[in-house]
């Protein structure tokens, strides 16, 4: 592989005289850069910390969110930022080279603003840029607690309740991100939170005004039964169909989650060449349910994975979560392969990891060939969760047995930010960590 000083890759080569002059890594094999579609950063302060029963008579998705809450509402600016640079170190020495940051924690505390509307953001920005990771900002609307429900107190730090305000904010945003960042390590996209969290007229403005400016547009869609009956109580319709019926649905929209949908809304996604984000851990995690990746591959719906909380952070992991989940719930095996090829499979699941969250995000990352930036990790071959691999069986080695330890140097256009499994900050960025969870948490927990 040859690279250009833009880290571009320019051709590729066997050639022996072309390898004299390489820089070798032996024992290695080399794959596209994970990209994780989907993370709140912040949540990473919590890991942990809601695995026990609370006082509610069930625990469920809603229970965990209050326990979300609280950590929303005590975080600082410092503190997310040290937040952010954990989360995106694990995801670095995961194989990760670009992440999708839903972000939405925007306001201090009581949800007055900061006098620059974008802090939290710019916290979130300076982690990326400072652990060397890509990142598309993926900038949250929230407006309301739900249909014909006042805001929680506890979301007032997410809240814009103009959308004239929340336009300008992220124009402000995308200025500074422009002015920062070289093309295609960190821009914007918009990400209206929810159905139940955002109007129809503030929806329909902010996807107007992603789509003069070609902006990704991502939403969570149909995570929970409570919020499809929701809108369908409000809307008569399941948020997909909603979405579809108000023509809010295009190639740049990503449904995250979208695990309680009707085989007419995934035809609705497919037809749009709308992108679906599974987040297979997290979903286990808060009892969301399977996601429906059988139903969305008949459909010819593209799928990509994220972290979600961030409870664990490992995207092949997620990948390989995926297939299991339905091949508990369907009692069948190799659901997700359309044909009997050895790797057809691993294949599916990598590219929904690489190629298509790129896809979803608008990096200019995903695949390693000519024009694309050189975004890699390396895998020691020699080590014990693959040893024995053959050529044919390599790839789902990696995919469905490879544990972390196997990865060893991480590279984002061009540049090497992962060396033999550590990272130059590794050290620094951990203890920064503990000492923002001791702060956090001492008097709390």
């Amino acid at each position: 592989m040859f690279v250009n000083e833009d880290g571009q890759i320019t051709r590729f080569s066997e050639d022996r005289a072309d390898l004299t002059k390489a820089q070798r890594l032996p024992g290695r094999a080399i794959l596209p850069g994970l990209v994780n579609a989907h993370s709140h950063a912040f949540q990473r302060l919590i890991r942990g910390r809601t695995e026990h029963r609370t006082t509610a008579q069930r625990d469920t998705f809603w229970t965990w969110r209050q326990s979300m809450y609280c950590a929303a509402n005590l975080v600082s600016p410092e503190t997310l930022h040290c937040a952010a640079r954990m989360a995106y170190l694990e995801m670095l020495l995961g194989g990760v080279t670009t992440v999708g940051e839903f972000h939405y924690i925007h306001h201090g505390p009581g949800g007055v603003p900061y006098e620059n509307r974008n802090l939290m953001a710019l916290q979130l920005l300076q982690a990326a840029r400072k652990t060397g990771l890509r990142i598309a900002l993926l900038r949250t609307a929230y407006v309301r607690g739900g249909h014909g429900k006042p805001a929680d107190p506890a979301q007032a730090r997410f809240l814009t309740p103009e959308v004239e305000d929340f336009i300008a904010d992220t124009e402000a945003l995308r200025t500074d991100v422009q002015t920062v960042y070289e093309p295609g390590r960190g821009w914007v996209g918009v990400a209206p939170h929810s159905v139940r969290a955002v109007p129809l007229h503030y929806l329909g403005e902010v996807v107007r005004y992603a789509r003069v400016n070609a902006m990704p547009v991502h939403m969570h869609v149909a995570e929970q039964l409570a919020e499809v009956a929701e809108c369908v109580e409000e809307h008569s319709l399941p948020p997909v169909a909603f979405l579809h019926e108000h023509g809010l649905l295009d190639g740049r929209f990503t449904g995250i989650h979208a695990i309680h949908v009707t085989d007419q809304e995934i035809d609705y996604l497919a037809a749009a060449s709308a992108t679906v984000c599974a987040c297979p851990i997290t979903e286990r995690n808060l009892g969301d349910g399977t996601a429906p990746a059988d139903r969305w591959l008949r459909a010819g719906v593209r799928f990509c994975l994220g972290s979600d909380s961030n409870v664990q952070i490992d995207l092949l992991e997620d990948a390989r979560s995926l297939e299991y989940d339905l091949r508990t719930k369907l009692l069948e095996r190799v659901i997700l392969a359309r044909d009997s090829s050895p790797d057809a499979l691993a294949k599916r699941l990598l590219t929904s990891a690489t190629e298509i969250g790129a896809q979803s995000l608008g990096a200019p990352c995903g695949k390693l060939e000519v024009g694309r930036p050189a975004d890699f990790f390396t895998v020691d071959l020699d080590n014990p969760s693959i040893a024995g691999a053959t050529e044919e069986s390599l790839l789902s080695h990696i995919v469905f047995s490879m544990e972390r330890s196997a990865i060893r140097d991480v590279c984002i256009g061009g540049k090497f930010v992962v060396r033999d499994g550590r990272h130059a900050l590794g050290e620094e960025i951990v203890e920064e960590f503990a000492a923002a969870q001791r702060n956090l948490w001492g008097t709390q927990q």
